[in-house]
């Protein structure tokens, strides 16, 4: 299937030193629809959404943001640190304004798993089901996720 010019844009955008220093792909050699379709796949299988998901990773963003710079113990079970940086990172995929430069890392105190994710990704998940390239910063592995957060 030939690209449009749109998602050729997309693609790119998603590169190392477009929009980020290390992109949004990392070692995945996939096409972003196909990460978009595995990770689906995944989603039905392990009966989550992107839309739960992404309210989960907003909630303890909220908890977590008034604490600035430091962690927080959530609902007794979740180790949460907001880290903040300066300034805004655009969404690859091409929706106006920015989100937020900040990265949370959540461990959960039951299971010790670990996830760490940003602002961005939150947006990427709800609105398009990314989970970003295997390899890349920030990949959530919903199967990890739902190990971490549910």
């Amino acid at each position: 299937m030939k690209e449009t010019p749109q998602e050729l844009k997309i693609h790119n955008n998603m590169k190392k030193g477009m929009i980020s220093v290390t992109g949004f792909l990392g070692d995945d050699e996939r096409h972003y629809h196909e990460i978009i379709a595995d990770d689906k796949k995944n989603l039905e299988k392990i009966g989550l959404s992107a839309d739960k998901i992404a309210d989960r990773l907003e909630y303890f963003s909220r908890k977590a943001f008034p604490v600035y710079d430091g962690t927080t113990i959530i609902d007794e079970i979740y180790q949460v640190e907001y880290r903040s940086y300066r300034g805004r990172i655009m969404c690859p995929f091409g929706h106006g304004g920015g989100y937020r430069k900040g990265e949370i890392t959540l461990v959960n105190l039951q299971n010790n798993a670990r996830l760490c994710w940003t602002p961005l990704n939150e947006h990427m998940i709800r609105t398009h089901c990314f989970f970003e390239g295997v390899g890349s910063n920030h990949r959530l592995d919903p199967e990890i996720i739902k190990k971490a957060l549910f």
